[in-house]
Parts: structure tokens; C-alpha cells; sequence
């Protein structure tokens, strides 16, 4: 049985409802998590998710207009957002204004809002999904980058990746308190990144540096961003 985003996304949903009362995801940008978020605006998962008890917040934002194509949030809210019955105060925006400064300051208020959190600690989120660059980054974290060693704050602002902008993305603090981290890899251009990260543990890529201390990780790749890896390495 092949398990897809989509249904990962529906089990915790479901599950932690069930458990506390809410569920809180938070997504990435990119090409990858668009198919998972169309299928969830659709049947079966549609009427099966409890979407008024959903808050989604974003790991990280390039710092462009909502309706430009490299929008996280403008992206998410054209595939799903728009599509399913999630009350808009539960829709945690990540913005870049005034500035990008200010906006990762804001947001990560935001968050130690949301999380009553006291001085020095950390949110849990239930889900998180991330993808992968073909430089091995995560979020908006890369390689050389000083927000690589950030240990205290939530989010921060960065500039790179492609298009080459400046970005806001939560930290490896946070990535790292998650209950459960979905990495959603595709395409044959990203096979060459994922043989390194599997079997190159020297090099400690950007996207190697997420190890959650208390939740796990789940890898779910198509055949071709997975034909580089070795025959025990579950193709999905």
C-alpha cells in the first residue's frame, strides 16, 4: 500500500482532533506539496477531515506578493485554502511587512502567542512538511548560511535559494520539536541530493541537520527521486 501526503495529513487530522482537540500543520512551499493539497480539497478527504479544527502556519515565505507564482501562502491558497471550510482565523499567514526583519519578529510572536510558550520554549507542532532542494536545503535554510546554528530564535529572515530573494523560515529549534516530519521529495533531479543524504552522513546538508529529539521523520519519494538509492530504501 502506497501512503501519500494526503493521507497522512487526514490520520493526523482525524487522530489528534480526536486526542486534543486540534490539529496544527504547518507546510511548505515549492512544487512538490501541490498535487497533496489539491487531493485534500477533494473526495474522500474532504468530507472526512475536521477542517474547523485546523490551524496552518508556514515553515518558511519568499518575500513576493501574495499573488506572485513563488508564494507559499498564495500557492496553498489557490490549491487548497480556498477549497475546503477552514474558518480564516485559523490561516497563519507568514508576512514580510514592514520588512523582512520585522515579519519574521512577527511571526514568530505569532507562534509563542498560539503556543503559550514561556521564556526559552520551544512550540510542538503535531505535522510538519518539508521538501528538499537540489542543494540539500530545507525551508529556507542553506548551506553557509548563520541561520544554520540559530538555537534561539523561532524564525528568522534569509535571502537565497531560487528565485534568489529574501525568505522568512522557522529554525531548526522548532523543526526539531515536531511531533512528526514529512519530507515530500520528487523528480529525478533530486536523486542526486537524496543518495548524499542517505549514505553521506559526513557532509550534513541542511535538510540532514532535521532530527526531531522527540518525533520522527517520514520520507515519502517518487521512483525517480529515488533511483539513486540502494535496494532496502522503500520506493513511494
Amino acid at each position: 500500500m502506497v501512503i501519500t501526503g494526503a493521507d497522512i495529513f487526514k490520520m493526523a487530522a482525524i487522530d489528534y482532533v480526536k486526542k486534543k482537540g486540534r490539529f496544527v500543520v504547518a507546510v511548505s512551499g515549492g512544487s512538490t506539496p501541490r498535487p497533496m493539497h489539491r487531493l485534500l480539497s477533494e473526495e474522500p478527504y474532504f468530507s472526512e477531515i475536521p477542517w474547523d479544527k485546523i490551524d496552518f502556519f508556514w515553515v518558511d515565505e519568499r518575500c513576493v506578493p501574495e499573488n506572485d507564482p513563488a508564494s507559499n501562502f498564495g500557492m496553498a491558497k489557490k490549491d487548497l485554502l480556498n477549497r475546503v471550510p477552514i474558518p480564516v482565523n485559523q490561516i497563519h499567514q507568514m508576512t514580510s511587512y514592514p520588512s523582512p526583519e520585522e515579519g519574521a519578529l512577527n511571526y514568530e510572536k505569532k507562534i509563542k502567542e498560539y503556543f503559550r510558550l514561556k521564556e526559552g520554549e520551544f512550540p510542538v507542532f503535531d505535522l510538519i512538511y518539508l521538501g528538499i532542494g537540489n542543494d540539500g536545503h530545507t525551508a529556507s535554510l542553506f548551506s553557509g548560511d548563520k541561520a544554520l546554528e540559530e538555537t534561539k530564535r523561532l524564525v528568522i529572515a534569509v535571502k537565497g535559494g531560487d528565485p534568489y530573494v529574501s525568505r522568512i523560515t522557522m529554525t531548526y529549534p522548532v523543526l526539531n520539536h515536531a511531533t512528526q516530519i514529512v519530507f515530500m521529495v520528487s523528480g529525478r533531479g533530486k536523486s542526486d541530493v537524496l543518495k548524499t543524504i542517505f549514505e553521506n552522513r559526513k557532509d550534513m546538508l541542511p535538510a540532514q541537520r532535521v532530527q526531531p529529539s522527540q518525533g520522527n521523520i517520514t520520507w515519502l519519494l517518487d521512483k525517480e527521486a529515488a533511483s539513486l538509492l540502494s535496494g532496502d530504501i522503500v520506493h513511494e
